[in-house]
């Protein structure tokens, strides 16, 4: 997976930048065959439209765009950087479980509705 990191009013430190990488390694088996091809998008920092001594003021925003499949988008804000990571991967990874669900749903429709067919019941 390619993926692109921009830091908006936040200076990254390494440790920030392998707490992200862990986070993101586990969205890669949701993503399936196409996760060589991916394309994710970060974005982390200090929300510019809150006041700044007040609580979730740090965001961070994933999208990861498959060729061929709709993009999946989350944005969250949080009091620290990490619970702003671990809430929009959280909301990323379920919007991909719910999608990932779907195709096997409709893949299982589609083969009964063949073998239907075939059997010559319908």
């Amino acid at each position: 997976m390619n993926i692109r990191i921009k830091s908006t009013d936040y200076q990254m430190t390494p440790e920030t930048e392998d707490y992200l990488a862990q986070r993101l390694n586990t969205l890669e088996k949701f993503i399936g065959e196409t996760a060589e091809l991916a394309r994710c998008e970060v974005e982390i920092g200090r929300d510019a439209g809150r006041p700044r001594h007040g609580a979730n003021i740090w965001f961070a925003e994933i999208r990861i765009i498959s060729p061929g499949e709709e993009a999946v988008y989350a944005r969250n804000n949080s009091e620290s950087v990490n619970g702003a990571i671990d809430d929009v991967k959280e909301e990323v990874e379920r919007q991909l479980r719910k999608k990932k669900r779907r195709e096997i749903r409709v893949t299982r429709r589609i083969g009964a509705r063949v073998k239907k067919w075939l059997w010559g019941n319908e």
